[in-house]
């Protein structure tokens, strides 16, 4: 029996869901790919997480600026030309590595040309998302999206870490390169006639200046970019350094760490699945109240507690983290006009990365100095002191869901979306 599909699900609905399964498939052993490279070329903690921060570090620096771009140029050819960048990127560290043990500064600098694509592409793909999505749907219609986005996590760090253990993790920067060249050839053949025109506005800086003011006036918007903006920093240490030194030494080396990945991945599904379903009226409430278990992988990985313990964990964060998430880009849609979404979007994205090239650039040195155990155990407080800070907001608790976007939001032509990686804020 064949399920007709949904009428909100169009045909760039479909491209770009597809696109970003692929590219996810790709990137989500890449990452994992990418700390084992450097362990076996010789690095150490400290050289795992200097070559995250030199990735991280361009991605904050032109976010801003790729958000502006984003409300200017068509959205689809920004994300196509980020999606090239990386593919070419990706393609050369999979060439360095197989062909010998490339010096560190090599692979920073390739790990920066990735971030730097995807600064352009995470502002653009999120506008083009809920322009193209109305405010009805953009609810169901965003955890279905981001349902195959993370069932491509599960399968990516599940046969990422497998292959790394395998072949090694040439083959699969290899990979990665060879899907983000098809995920940029499915994102040229969008439909955007129905897009309206963008009027030119007042120049760079005052297309910044005027996100800016968007994000300020919004109480509930910038506490939770600020909140983000340690609480991304101290998990992403904790995962991209911490993580596969743990596994490494205590739990068997790169597979048992792709499983738990895989098992988050596993978890955020669980979690689009849910928010298909439920409509919670507190969109804010609900959605920070989920923050809270992402301090328990950390813990866990603190202990250490064995796979089985760490996998269990990491599915329930994935859950909780999902319903964040399709909360969070609700009340985005409902609250922010379209027209000045990528420039919102980009001060998101920029507060929830700015933290993070310092904090994996750190994690090594703060490992040394208080042991790493007590690193990840400051990890976690840090995530529920912050989630527990932004309960205080009463903007945060009262959000209410309503059905239709705020004034000046546009309503879609058709219906379709993108999302970039890893959000959390």
């Amino acid at each position: 029996m064949v399920t007709a599909r949904p009428t909100w699900a169009g045909r760039n609905f479909q491209l770009l869901t597809g696109a970003t399964v692929i590219a996810g498939l790709g990137s989500s052993g890449a990452h994992i790919a990418t700390a084992f490279a450097v362990l076996a070329a010789g690095g150490s903690a400290t050289d795992v997480g200097l070559v995250a921060a030199a990735r991280t570090l361009p991605l904050v620096l032109f976010l801003l600026i790729g958000g502006a771009l984003a409300d200017r140029l068509p959205r689809h050819r920004v994300m196509v030309a980020a999606n090239a960048l990386n593919c070419v990127s990706q393609g050369v560290f999979a060439l360095l590595v197989l062909t010998g043990d490339p010096p560190l500064w090599q692979m920073a600098a390739l790990a920066a040309l990735g971030g730097t694509g995807q600064a352009f592409f995470a502002p653009a793909s999120e506008g083009m998302v809920l322009a193209s999505v109305s405010g009805e749907h953009s609810g169901r219609a965003f955890a279905v999206f981001r349902m195959g986005m993370n069932g491509a996590s599960i399968g990516g760090a599940a046969l990422g870490g497998a292959l790394v253990a395998a072949v090694g993790p040439g083959w699969v920067l290899a990979v990665d390169s060879a899907c983000f060249a098809l995920a940029g050839a499915l994102r040229a053949f969008l439909d955007v006639s129905g897009v309206p025109a963008r009027t030119p506005g007042g120049g760079m800086l005052h297309d910044l200046r005027d996100g800016w003011r968007e994000v300020a006036s919004r109480r509930w918007l910038w506490a939770v970019v600020v909140q983000f903006s340690l609480v991304n920093a101290v998990i992403v240490a904790a995962e991209a350094v911490y993580g596969p030194l743990v596994a490494e030494e205590h739990l068997g080396g790169a597979g048992p760490w792709g499983l738990a990945m895989a098992a988050f991945g596993a978890g955020t599904v669980g979690g689009a699945l849910l928010m298909t379903r439920i409509k919670p009226r507190r969109i804010l409430l609900t959605g920070t109240l989920c923050v809270f278990p992402l301090a328990l992988p950390s813990a866990a990985l603190a202990v250490p507690l064995p796979t089985a313990g760490l996998t269990a964990i990491m599915f329930g964060t994935g859950i909780a983290i999902e319903v964040f998430s399709v909360t969070w880009m609700m009340a985005l849609h409902q609250e922010i006009p379209e027209e000045k979404f990528s420039r919102v979007s980009s001060y998101d994205w920029f507060g929830s990365l700015v933290g993070v090239p310092a904090a994996t650039a750190l994690a090594g040195p703060v490992q040394d100095l208080i042991g790493r155990p007590a690193a990840l155990w400051g990890c976690s407080a840090l995530v529920a002191l912050l989630t527990a800070a932004v309960l205080c907001v009463r903007d945060v608790r009262k959000l209410v869901r309503r059905g239709t976007p705020s004034s000046g939001h546009h309503s879609a032509p058709s219906a379709e979306h993108p999302a970039a990686a890893e959000h959390s804020a």
